[in-house]
């Protein structure tokens, strides 16, 4: 069974520790766990207020901004599910030993990137790399 690493409330990963050691590790587990928490927990709210909200609204201009209403909140549920997804991989990536590490290049990514984007694949130079490469062949 694994230890658990103190981890103080104020802690921030620091440029002058080493690269992914314990600390860093469970803060970004952490911080990836409480994230997909709140998504969750949001979701359930939306599967409450959708079925609470499913009465028959006599009124055709307010029956259309309900409908409204809820395809945009469902658009943003159904992004928030891929979130959650991607923060499954990054939680996977944690226990594999590879989280933090560039897939392109293999290279560290900074950790002010990763406290910004804990789910990020790349290092900012390679995603970047990546889009422009995206945009010259999404013609074809």
């Amino acid at each position: 069974m694994k230890t658990e690493v103190f981890l103080p409330e104020d802690y921030r990963p620091a440029e002058d520790e080493p690269f992914m050691n314990e600390r860093q590790v469970e803060y970004f587990r952490r911080k990836l766990l409480a994230w997909k928490d709140d998504i969750m927990k949001g979701s359930a709210e939306t599967l409450a207020e959708l079925a609470q909200s499913s009465r028959a609204i006599p009124d055709i201009a307010d029956r259309a901004s309900e409908e409204t209403d809820r395809a945009l909140e469902l658009r943003t549920r159904d992004r928030q599910r891929k979130l959650v997804s991607k923060i499954d991989a990054a939680l996977r990536r944690i226990d594999s030993g590879d989280f933090g590490y560039c897939e392109m290049t293999g290279e560290r990514i900074s950790l002010k990137r990763l406290d910004a984007r804990p789910i990020a694949t790349m290092t900012l130079q390679a995603q970047e790399a990546h889009e422009r490469k995206e945009r010259v062949h999404r013609d074809d």
